[in-house]
């Protein structure tokens, strides 16, 4: 990734499940694919095992983002690195041994990140923030796919790339809910080089170029970031 660029992580919980090797092909200009996974316990939603996850791979070279919100992730991660996961974010609220899950799944070979939910503070990170790859910030509460993006979210990114510059560490930053070309722009600008789009993307009538447009938009803002 060069310094001013945002990768677009397309979540295919908004893909059609009866045709995802298709709806993967329609997403080929994305930088990542964003998995959510769900048990049931820590969200009221049951979504996508390990067998799916080895099914995307077998599919699909985009390298994938995997959102663990699932209640006991210090054990249910490895399934995931197992079946060929490249990232893993894992929720600060669920974790009993963050600290540790973080360093195993790092000496396991993939990039490890933690998410916060939208009422988790930024400042809980204080004592981990060095050791993440990556942050995802939650724009709308875990779940559900098409929900409306939470507008302190901004002030939240903003937060959050204070602590990281004043710990001397960049781990990417990445949002999720309720993006799309109405807010990509903004949600850049305040900070974030990763965006999850589902609804955005997949709804459009060319998911391909919307993914195009969405970083196009991101970047420009972003660069003024970085400049």
């Amino acid at each position: 990734m060069s310094h001013s660029s945002v990768l677009i992580a397309p979540s295919i919980l908004s893909a059609d499940m009866a045709y995802l090797a298709r709806d993967l092909e329609r997403i080929h200009t994305a930088d990542l694919i964003h998995f959510d996974t769900m048990d049931g316990h820590f969200t009221k939603n049951l979504t996508f095992g390990p067998d799916v996850l080895r099914a995307v791979k077998r599919v699909s070279d985009i390298p994938v983002d995997v959102h663990m919100m699932v209640s006991d992730p210090d054990t249910m991660a490895d399934w995931y690195v197992d079946a060929g996961a490249d990232i893993i974010t894992i929720h600060l609220e669920a974790s009993v041994h963050l600290n540790r899950t973080i360093q195993h799944l790092k000496k396991r070979g993939v990039r490890a990140g933690v998410v916060l939910n939208p009422a988790t503070p930024v400042l809980l990170l204080e004592d981990i923030i060095e050791d993440l790859d990556i942050v995802l910030l939650m724009s709308v509460n875990p779940g559900f796919g098409g929900q409306s993006f939470i507008p302190n979210t901004l002030s939240k990114i903003r937060s959050l790339k204070s602590l990281c510059q004043a710990h001397n560490v960049a781990p990417l930053i990445e949002v999720d809910g309720g993006i799309s070309a109405a807010n990509a722009e903004e949600v850049a600008r305040a900070g974030a080089n990763v965006l999850v789009a589902g609804s955005a993307v997949f709804s459009s009538s060319d998911p391909a170029a919307e993914i195009v447009r969405l970083r196009e938009l991101g970047s420009r803002a972003y660069q003024g970031v970085c400049a």
